[in-house]
């Protein structure tokens, strides 16, 4: 992987593919064409989400629903996590949540431990449940996503509403937010350090598609702490959301980002209470299950349907609420696509 050290650059890319094109275009070889919405909307409700601050380490925290610690091994889905660092230059904030109502939990929470101004916010992934509040932040903050993030939101921003209301609700707070184009950019295969003052140095790391292609990493090397974005969004029993269109690059990635962090990690999953590098096993594992199992499937002829009907996994469905969903009507397909088109 290269690394790019600095701590302004702004660059473009071409977008290559539309993220969120999975409702329409990923499962065109699923019947039925157009995919079910999840068993209950609102996935998680954005009106009613009380968040917390928890203390990592020093001048490292996390913010998380308050509902993660009992919810997230009983398999019900969470809000979004993130979490802000204090260094002697000011604040970075991790993620920049759904709606407004959730973002003044979040500066809440900061000021309740720092007065300093908020230097940098960061976006781990282009679904607004990380991004949409942006537009609230201090005109001086300087946002920083993965250059696919900010290409993607720049020419479907709308869309990319629409499609967070379809799964969020209406009526959450999603309908007034405001598109604000980011300041900084890391290209595909590059990571950014930021030297935020105080020995707190932060890595942003773009290793490609780990869920869609927009996605980013944040790892801070001296105190070990990772946030894992939507690529690994809980331990056991979730599975990964691998509903972009992808898998074989997501499959590798996020084996990746996996064999980089150290055994004692302190890992902040996108959507569920805060673990290790154990913790976020349970992905590698069903992802590597899945590829074998339809890497045989494939080998031995059969059609997708023929695939969802023997490839149950029903050893990772341990009463995640979403699994049948992701399962049936996204991770496998597009492990069948992916896998079915290399052998072509």
């Amino acid at each position: 992987m290269k690394k790019l050290i600095m701590i302004l650059a702004i660059s473009s890319g071409t977008m290559a593919l539309t993220n969120f094109r999975i409702m329409a275009q990923s499962l065109t070889m699923r019947v039925p064409a157009q995919p079910p919405l999840p068993p209950h909307v609102p996935i998680w409700d954005g009106n009613t989400v009380d968040l917390k601050l928890h203390k990592v380490s020093d001048g490292v925290y996390a913010i998380q629903p308050s509902t993660v610690e009992v919810e997230t091994t009983k398999g019900i889905p969470q809000a979004t996590s993130g979490g802000f660092i204090v260094g002697d230059k000011g604040v970075m904030i991790i993620e920049c949540f759904l709606n407004k109502k959730l973002f003044q939990q979040q500066i809440k929470l900061i000021r309740s431990v720092t007065d300093k101004p908020i230097v940098y916010a960061v976006n781990t992934s282009d679904h607004g449940d990380h991004c949409f509040t942006n537009y609230l932040l201090p005109a001086s903050t300087i946002i920083i996503q993965n250059e696919f993030a900010k290409e993607n939101l720049s020419k479907n921003f709308e869309n990319i509403k629409q499609f967070m209301i379809n799964l969020f609700g209406k009526g959450r707070g999603i309908e007034e937010v405001k598109y604000r184009a980011a300041d900084v950019t890391i290209a595909k295969n590059n990571t950014l350090s930021v030297d935020m003052g105080g020995g707190k140095v932060v890595e942003l790391i773009n290793t490609g598609t780990a869920q869609s292609p927009a996605d980013l990493f944040v790892w801070m090397p001296s105190s070990k702490v990772f946030w894992a974005g939507n690529p690994f969004i809980a331990e056991s029993p979730t599975i990964p959301w691998l509903f972009d269109g992808f898998f074989l690059e997501p499959a590798d990635n996020l084996q990746k980002i996996y064999n980089m962090l150290p055994d004692d990690a302190v890992v902040i999953p996108g959507h569920g209470r805060i673990t290790n590098k154990a913790g976020i096993k349970y992905t590698i594992d069903y992802v590597q299950t899945l590829k074998q199992s339809v890497e045989e499937a494939v080998t031995k002829g059969l059609s997708l349907e023929q695939a969802q009907q023997t490839i149950t996994m029903k050893e990772y469905n341990k009463g995640y609420e979403l699994f049948d969903w992701l399962h049936f009507y996204f991770n496998l397909p597009n492990a069948y696509k992916d896998i079915s088109s290399k052998r072509k």
